[in-house]
């Protein structure tokens, strides 16, 4: 008695919002719960369940087009306010950026030609376990291709990265 009592009790607790809340009539994107709006602006009705409805944030307009002759040159310059460095300050800072992207780069190669080792063109060294279990072979195969694909990515875009502070 007392278990039946609780369930309805919970359950008067659960449909109370959903009682209380209006009909809501749908207007293309947006939606109102005033009848007399709707009817003026022919919405229709929303059946089968709550709408919830969350205000976004407003967008920021999008940025004009430069104009000037270097195109996108102008995407990358820094704000009117932000402090100018000394040349020499930036030249130290280009060649600092340069020394770690060559040595990451040189890691990047000798972890390229590990993998390229262990990997053997597709048939690596098989070890005990995947004798007597294939599938592990192939799994360890399939993970070997792909950490090579990876660091042949991960070369190319150090290598790119060099060559933008080349220019």
């Amino acid at each position: 008695m007392k278990h039946n009592l609780v369930i309805l009790a919970a359950a008067l607790v659960a449909a109370a919002p959903v009682a209380a809340q209006d009909r809501i009539y749908r207007c293309g994107n947006e939606y109102t719960n005033n009848a007399a709006q709707a009817k003026e602006r022919g919405c229709r009705l929303v059946e089968g369940g709550n709408v919830t409805v969350l205000q976004g944030a407003p967008r920021a307009p999008a940025p004009a087009p430069s104009a000037g002759p270097s195109g996108g040159a102008a995407a990358s310059a820094s704000p009117a306010a932000a402090p100018r460095v000394p040349s020499a300050d930036q030249r130290a800072r280009d060649a600092d950026a340069r020394a770690i992207l060559e040595d990451e780069l040189r890691k990047a190669e000798s972890r390229l030609a590990e993998l390229r080792r262990e990997y053997n063109d597709g048939a690596p060294q098989r070890t005990a376990l995947e004798l007597r279990n294939p599938q592990v072979y192939m799994d360890r195969t399939a993970e070997l291709k792909a950490g090579v694909t990876r660091a042949e990515a991960d070369v190319a875009g150090i290598k790119r990265e060099l060559g933008r502070l080349n220019k």
